[in-house]
Parts: C-alpha cells; sequence; structure tokens
C-alpha cells in the first residue's frame, strides 16, 4: 500500500447496489458494469471487510446511524485510511476526513 492509493470499500458497492434497485440512484450503466469501468479507469483498489473490521463496529460509538458508514469507520480506524466524505460526523470517530 502506498500513500497515493485509493479504496473503495465493499460497503460502498453493496451501498450503490441498495440504492439502485430501489431506484434511488441513478447510473449511466448497470452498477456491475459502472462501478468496475470507474474502478479501472480511476485506478481504485477494493477494500474487502473483514472480521476484524466487523468487530470493531461493535466498538464504535453511536455518533453515526447509518450502518454503512458506521463499517466505513470501522474500514478506515483499523487500516490507518483516511474517508473521503462531505458529512463532518466522521470527525468524531477521530479519522481523517478528505474533502
Amino acid at each position: 500500500m502506498t500513500a497515493n492509493d485509493c479504496f473503495v470499500s465493499f460497503a460502498t458497492f453493496w451501498e450503490i447496489a441498495i440504492k439502485f434497485s430501489l431506484g434511488k440512484l441513478r447510473l449511466p450503466a448497470a452498477p456491475g458494469r459502472y462501478l468496475t469501468d470507474q474502478m479501472s479507469l480511476n485506478g481504485f483498489e477494493q477494500l474487502e471487510i473483514s472480521f476484524r473490521q466487523i468487530m470493531r463496529v461493535a466498538t464504535l460509538e453511536r455518533y453515526h446511524g447509518d450502518p454503512f458508514d458506521r463499517m466505513l469507520v470501522a474500514q478506515a480506524q483499523e487500516e490507518g485510511l483516511p474517508i473521503v466524505s462531505r458529512d463532518p460526523v466522521f470527525d468524531r470517530y477521530g479519522v481523517k476526513r478528505i474533502w
């Protein structure tokens, strides 16, 4: 891993799939194709969800109620990664936030 590596969490893919299936998110192509193309085009890497990260969620304060965002916090804490988000609630978890 280098300082310039960019990861997209499986939690993000899952949330996108759910929102797409509910009609709350429109994409120019089917999610599987669109996300695969965007990952390749931008040089992003997939961040799988580990058991350790899942167990970290159990210890998090309830600053954020969204389960997907809580998983992103757990992953950021466990892997020492920043989160790209405009949501200032992430700051309460002590993770670096970009944007």
